[in-house]
């Protein structure tokens, strides 16, 4: 049996009805490792639900100013150091953009998902001095964009529940579109662009405390809804599975380098095209004019939004089937945790006067 103690960003919950893409991977792990018998530990902010231990640090009140912020940070580097003195940790697990400020002092194997555009992470991070700390991607892009001379991992590609998204709903005429609510994924774009195509949007995400993003809901998103364009808010999982089964198609118009598209995958799942602008990982995952069209502006969004009604949902399920599992991502994850406690128990034999081979990289 292991025992894995994953590390959540602390000013996001996990839970099965999470927002961000890295808090829905941890939660998926999390409950994989119960289900096949192991320890699962998770440190996360109060709020978060899993399926193993929850660990939980205070989760910040108010404004997300940088004072709150360290103190969120403190709280969870703390309770890192709480869990290893208790449990017998085989591997430690890292899903935050700010993993770097509480980084354990040496000793369990620590694995580190890049969840975000390497540009976004501290240079010094891909030079990390912990012996036995491993960094890896969710894309091929995303580790093309890392420095040339950073030591990663191969590439685990993130996976959705295939069974869980199976839902039977009437397809109807609204594109859908939703995330995080913040500049840079652009959501005022998918209004504009079914405004121009005479389709209703339905909007739904999270507006989280930041003020650039509370800033731009006030600035681009408020002043465009209306009857048939639409703001829900946060949305569960079961809702969402409802909206993406019964949506003409989904729109992503995001600007940032996306690592990876959990989103775009469930739609695909849900028997829905997938209309995006080409960003980063994006193009990895929509097949054009199969499963969706990559389009670069709001008029052709709104022309792909008319044609997305020509594209076979069956295929859009099929194509999720073979290639976005999230079976297949956990089994990576295991293998992988399987041979970094190995490498764990092989430093404790080197200690005691056995050599130990060092745990392998790959660019």
């Amino acid at each position: 049996m292991l025992t894995v103690l994953s590390v959540a960003y602390p000013l996001a919950p996990t839970g099965p009805d999470a927002v961000g893409g890295a808090e829905q991977v941890l939660t998926h792990l999390d409950d994989a490792l119960v289900h096949a018998g192991h320890r699962s530990l998770v440190v996360a902010c109060e709020g978060s639900v899993t399926a193993g231990a929850l660990l939980p640090t205070p989760a910040a009140q108010g404004p997300l100013e940088d004072a709150v912020q360290a103190e969120v940070r403190r709280a969870h580097r703390g309770r890192i150091v709480e869990a290893l003195e208790r449990w017998p940790v085989d591997v430690i697990h890292m899903h935050g953009i700010d993993f770097h400020e509480y980084l354990p002092p040496p000793g369990v194997p620590a694995l580190v998902t890049l969840h975000l555009p390497p540009s976004w992470y501290p240079a010094e991070v891909f030079r990390l001095p912990r012996p036995h700390t491993y960094l890896h991607c969710v894309s091929r892009s995303q580790q093309a964009a890392c420095p040339p001379d950073a030591s990663l991992l191969p590439v685990i590609e993130n996976g959705v529940p295939l069974q869980a998204l199976t839902a039977r709903h009437a397809k109807r005429a609204f594109a859908l579109t939703l995330g995080r609510i913040c500049p840079e994924k652009n959501f005022h774009v998918a209004l504009d662009a079914g405004k121009r195509a005479g389709v209703p949007v339905l909007l739904a995400g999270e507006v989280f405390p930041y003020e650039t993003h509370q800033e731009y809901f006030r600035q681009e998103i408020q002043p465009r809804l209306d009857r048939t364009r639409r703001f829900l808010g946060p949305i569960g999982l079961a809702r969402k599975r409802r909206l993406l089964t019964a949506a003409r198609c989904l729109l992503v118009p995001s600007l940032a380098p996306e690592t990876s598209s959990l989103v775009a995958m469930e739609a695909l799942a849900c028997g829905t095209p997938v209309i995006a602008f080409p960003s980063g990982a994006l193009p990895e995952i929509v097949e054009h004019g199969r499963t969706g069209f990559l389009v670069r502006s709001e008029e052709e969004m709104a022309a792909a939004i008319a044609e997305a009604g020509r594209l076979s949902p069956a295929v859009c399920r099929e194509t999720a089937r073979q290639r976005f599992s999230l079976d297949r991502a956990v089994e990576q994850y295991f293998a992988l945790y399987e041979r970094m406690a190995g490498v764990g128990k092989e430093q404790v034999a080197s200690e005691a006067g056995t050599r130990a081979e060092p745990f392998s990289r790959a660019r």
